[in-house]
């Protein structure tokens, strides 16, 4: 195979890293490859993207590895350090099982900031990946030593946002 894996990064302050991700993964499966996204710190179900490739015949796979609460000033629990832990065992088989061309860790970088997954874990499973596999890490406070294995690091930057001014969570847009 002549391809290169990359390993891109979506972080920062600003929405739309997880979105960017999946189109993406959208993308590559329009190019006939094999997707894997595993979320990490996410539970709910009943969210847009997940009902769109739901009802898409696309070769892309989700699994979710996290509660349906959302955890809030680091106020995590025994059963999300398993769970991310989970996740990061499925990326393990994931990878030594070649099934896939790209992986996405979305929310990865919160479960390490979060203290749920070992950064120094996360680099080791990274560098086990086969040359070919492409890899997309979405979420804030990405720790530099991923920054620097990277091949592309986007930072979604905030200027503004309608839940400064009072208006919550709107269907379509932000779940």
């Amino acid at each position: 195979m002549n391809r290169k894996g990359l390993i891109c990064i979506n972080t920062g302050d600003g929405k739309g890293k997880t979105t960017a991700a999946i189109g993406t993964a959208i993308r590559a499966a329009g190019q006939g490859l094999k997707v894997l996204i595993l979320q990490f710190m996410k539970g709910q179900t009943d969210i847009g993207e997940l009902k769109a490739l739901a009802k898409m015949n696309l070769p892309i796979t989700l699994r979710q590895y996290g509660r349906k609460t959302f955890i809030r000033n680091r106020d995590s629990k025994a059963v999300d350090i398993e769970l991310a832990r989970a996740g990061l065992e499925d990326f393990n088989k994931a990878v030594a099982g070649d099934d896939f061309d790209l992986i996405v860790l979305d929310e990865i970088n919160m479960a390490i900031d979060f203290d749920l997954l070992p950064l120094d874990a996360v680099m080791t499973a990274i560098r086990e990946k086969p040359p070919e596999l492409h890899l997309i890490l979405t979420g804030r406070n990405a720790k530099a030593a991923l920054i620097e294995m990277a091949d592309l690091v986007t930072e979604m930057k905030e200027i503004k946002h309608p839940y400064n001014n009072g208006i919550m969570a709107q269907k379509g847009i932000e779940f």
